[in-house]
């Protein structure tokens, strides 16, 4: 149900399903799909420089002799600086914009691309790998956000997915990045000089979103959260049309009508309270069922089934792939279906994939099996979790809180990566791969349930709706 009263011309049904290019009349979709798109380079980014370490970790953990507990750490070490860019970035954005902080990030990128690549020892790579974390950080926060304060509410869902389909496509595309770059040489050559190539292939995308930046207008609703409603006025007109740009600002006003700034203590107010619980949850779930496990040590996964490391990192690629495609069918059905009956179907298949990964390791029957279940894990995370947990808490937060609430949830989301993938190789020394994936099955269990239970359902609604929505639950 979407209540547009007003907003559109009369006879218009806003509840219709969206199709692709749908867009409210006299809607400019240029300057939406535009925005949307260059927000979402920062999700490449994000995919690209988290997932590098995939390709690079077997051939670091040779050159450098790194222990189970060291190999996590290197993996893993970029998820303090995203901790830190997720915990900042909301706040900071609201003292000098989301574009301005969204160009930090690609800056931060370039900086750890370079360093990384010439790093002449082991902590000085870290190093410079948790300035990329900080760029990974910022991104993974303001670009949805971002999108969520341009888009039009009936095709909110989808434009915020296309934001995971950026990151899917950097992953995919490191993936094709390492694969060629670990076949110029022969392992010695890897191990000795590749993955600096790798991580140095990063600088070609970083500066293409900062210079994409450029193009791209201001959030309207940080704009009339600085008083500056002219501007935003203009741009919401681009969007809309004249006519509903003049009720929709008013209705962003009407929500930042308290002018007292946003602090923590504001948390305990009930609509806040129960958004940020439902947030960081579904943001920490989104992560401790496996996901980056599995990106950040696919190659490592599939050579412990008897494959070499050239079908190892092709089998990395089909994932990639597959991941692709089923981000197309969050895009595709977001908006028609709705985030909570997508959320519970992508968990469910996820669920039943670990339980085939475990199973084939603890039967020793991996073969193509495990890459199967691995893939049909893949397909439902994307389809699921994936973009949606994005899109959830984009759009949960009143929009005085939003900045500070996402940096909130995004920040468990980054914690739980890191617990992720720096327990993952000590998990899988000390009870072995089968016990690992079912641990990971149980997590998306309960994962199901939380889901079940405590999602609201939040398509067709504007961001101001969704407010007072909270407001009129509050008891």
């Amino acid at each position: 149900m979407c209540d547009y009263k007003g907003k559109y011309p009369k006879g218009y049904d806003c509840r219709k399903s969206f199709k692709l290019n749908d867009m409210p009349p006299t809607s400019n979709s240029n300057i939406i799909y535009k925005a949307t798109l260059v927000a979402s380079v920062g999700g490449l980014l994000f995919g690209y420089d988290t997932a590098v370490i995939s390709g690079a970790i077997g051939f670091m953990k040779i050159y450098y002799q790194l222990s189970d507990v060291m190999t996590g750490w290197v993996a893993s070490c970029a998820l303090l600086g995203c901790i830190v860019g997720a915990m900042y970035s909301g706040k900071l954005s609201d003292y000098v914009g989301r574009k301005k902080v969204l160009m930090l990030s690609g800056f931060l990128f370039t900086i750890s691309s370079v360093g990384t690549a010439i790093a002449p020892n082991l902590w000085i790579f870290v190093l410079f790998r948790i300035i990329g974390g900080m760029g990974i950080g910022i991104a993974s926060m303001l670009s949805p956000m971002y999108i969520s304060e341009m888009a039009p509410a009936g095709i909110r869902g989808r434009l915020i997915s296309i934001f995971q389909l950026g990151i899917v496509s950097g992953i995919l595309i490191i993936y094709f990045v390492n694969a060629y770059i670990a076949g110029i040489h022969n392992e010695s050559w890897n191990i000795s000089t590749g993955w600096r190539w790798m991580f140095g292939s990063g600088i070609i995308p970083s500066v293409t979103f900062v210079l994409l930046l450029l193009t791209v207008p201001e959030s309207p609703r940080w704009l009339a959260g600085q008083r500056r409603n002219t501007e935003a006025l203009e741009i919401l007109s681009q969007i809309n049309g004249k006519a509903i740009a003049r009720q929709e600002l008013e209705s962003i006003n009407e929500s930042l009508k308290d002018e007292t700034p946003f602090s923590f203590s504001d948390v305990r107010e009930p609509k806040v309270k129960r958004a940020l619980g439902i947030g960081i949850l579904l943001a920490v779930f989104s992560q401790i069922t496996g996901i980056n496990a599995i990106m950040y040590y696919a190659p490592e996964i599939f050579k412990a089934t008897g494959v070499g490391s050239d079908s190892a990192f092709i089998q990395t690629i089909l994932v990639g792939i597959i991941n692709v495609i089923f981000t197309f069918v969050a895009i595709r059905y977001v908006d028609q279906w709705g985030r909570k009956k997508l959320l519970l179907l992508g968990i469910s298949g996820m669920s039943i994939c670990l339980f085939i990964v475990g199973l084939a390791f603890y039967s020793q029957q991996q073969g193509y099996l495990v890459l199967i279940a691995i893939l049909g894990y893949i397909a439902s995370f994307a389809m699921s979790l994936g973009p949606l947990t994005f899109v959830v808490i984009a759009e949960i937060f009143p929009t005085k809180a939003r900045a500070t609430a996402m940096s909130v949830a995004t920040f468990f989301l980054w914690a739980a990566v890191f617990l992720v993938s720096q327990t993952f190789p000590v998990l899988i020394g000390s009870i072995g791969n089968a016990y690992t994936f079912w641990l990971y099955m149980l997590v998306a269990v309960i994962a199901f349930l939380f889901i079940w239970k405590r999602i609201p359902e939040t398509k067709g609604k504007t961001l101001e709706e969704i407010e007072n929505t909270w407001q009129e639950n509050k008891n």
